[in-house]
This record gives C-alpha cells, structure tokens and sequence, in this order.
C-alpha cells in the first residue's frame, strides 16, 4: 500500500514450504516496485524471514556463502533487491486479527488451493 493505492500479489507453488513462500513473498513484493529507491517498511509474520534480516544473520549467512542454510536461491534474489531500497521489516503476529495480514492469509489460501500452481523449482525437500 502507498497512500491510496493498494496492489495484491499472489501465487501458489508446488512442492515448497511455508518459509520458501514467506520468502518469496518479500521478494516479489520489492521485485514489484519499480521506479526508484523508497522508504519502505514490510510487515510479516515470519520471523524466519524478518529476524534474519533485522538480526543481520543473512548477511553472515551471505559471508559464508549460505553454507549449511536452506533456501540459498532465494537469499541471493533477496539481495539483489534489498539494497534499491530502504527497507525495514517489522514481525507481525499471524492470526491475530490483523486485517492486512488476515487479508495476505486468505490470498495465500486460495494461490494454494488454485489451479495452476508452479513448480517451486529452487526447492530441496
């Protein structure tokens, strides 16, 4: 959401987890925004995802070439993105009657339960 204008993404995915998808999340949500550096602040219920980035351990994860960690594929998207902008992430209780987040909960939902759904090629399982 910017002022007034509110933008919804969603896809659902194939053979994947919960945190691949909280991950790509962030990504494409940054991915789609595409005119210049911005201020923004990405709430999220994960805290695989927001601790990693606001605790700074992706980035000594990244010094050790994500050796030993899951999902290095979508990492390295992260920080390909992450430096055009200033963001910061902020946790978010799941289920917990925020409305914006019940709202990217109910859009998750249906992406999973939808046809087409890709394959998550970058998954290991």
């Amino acid at each position: 959401m910017s002022g007034g204008h509110r933008k919804e993404l969603s896809q659902g995915y194939k053979h994947t987890t919960n945190n691949r998808m909280e991950l790509l999340a962030a990504i494409v949500a940054l991915e789609s925004i595409k005119d210049g550096s911005h201020e923004i602040t990405l709430y999220s219920d994960s805290k695989y995802v927001v601790d990693a980035i606001e605790k700074g351990w992706l980035f000594g994860w990244q010094k050790k070439g994500f050796k030993g960690k899951k999902n290095p594929d979508l990492w390295r998207r992260f920080l390909k993105i992450y430096p055009k902008h200033n963001v910061k992430f902020v946790w978010v209780k799941g289920h917990a009657n925020n409305p914006e987040n019940e709202r990217c909960d109910e859009l998750a939902v249906a992406a999973a339960d939808g046809k087409g759904l890709l394959d998550d090629v970058g998954y290991v399982g």
